[in-house]
């Protein structure tokens, strides 16, 4: 066990002096598992689930599981934040770029559309604006380590933003602003505070600005 913390704090020295664990949080080689409510079950078959995008789109989609595994593929490498502190480093995922998507054509966006609402099972939502959610380190993830999301993880799709080892994208959110349990993109003109920014918590959610309350 002591060997195991030393290694911890070994690689979190490491990723401090390469500039990449943002101010107040701490390493951990574990994945957290935090929500709010229930976790979703879906058939195995996932028959009962679907897709949507609406709002300030030229056309809205609806697709099934089969239908948005058809979309184009992306994989990215990126270091995780929560606000309740932690960071996991060089993490794997895979799923579907809503850059790729607007920019194949696939999603067509009115003029107007600058922010985005994620609709989430149970109700929940949370929020980015869209020049955020176009950045290629978001990414509407199936996957985790080569292996398709773990159901407390959000299977089987959620939203995640996080940064780029090398830093190349400034732009970035604590882990809430990637909604688990993801049903739909809704495209907004005006900004709509989320479950948790209507809590109280930072609607920018910067880690490396430390936006995590704007409240108390």
């Amino acid at each position: 066990m002591l060997k195991r913390i030393m290694n911890r704090r070994e690689a979190e020295e490491r990723v401090r002096r390469e500039n990449r664990l943002p101010p107040g949080q701490s390493l951990t080689q574990k994945f957290p598992v935090l929500h709010y409510g229930p976790t979703p079950r879906y058939k195995a078959d996932l028959s009962d689930w679907d897709f949507r995008i609406f709002g300030l789109v030229e056309e809205e989609k609806r697709w099934s599981w089969d239908q948005f595994s058809e979309l184009p593929r992306t994989k990215v490498v990126m270091d995780i934040h929560c606000v309740t502190r932690w960071s996991k480093f060089d993490t794997e995922w895979e799923g579907v770029s809503l850059q790729t998507l607007v920019d194949e054509g696939i999603v067509r966006l009115k003029p107007g559309a600058n922010f985005v609402v994620q609709h989430c099972e149970y109700g929940f939502t949370t929020n980015l604006p869209l020049d955020v959610m176009l950045l290629p380190n978001v990414l509407l993830a199936t996957h985790f380590d080569g292996k398709p999301l773990e159901r407390d993880h959000g299977y089987p799709l959620r939203v995640i933003i996080g940064t780029f080892p090398d830093r190349t994208e400034e732009k970035s959110a604590y882990f809430w602003k990637g909604g688990k349990w993801l049903r739909g993109l809704e495209f907004r003109a005006e900004d709509k505070l989320g479950f948790w920014e209507q809590a109280g918590y930072h609607n920018n959610a910067d880690p490396w600005k430390e936006q995590r309350f704007s409240r108390f």
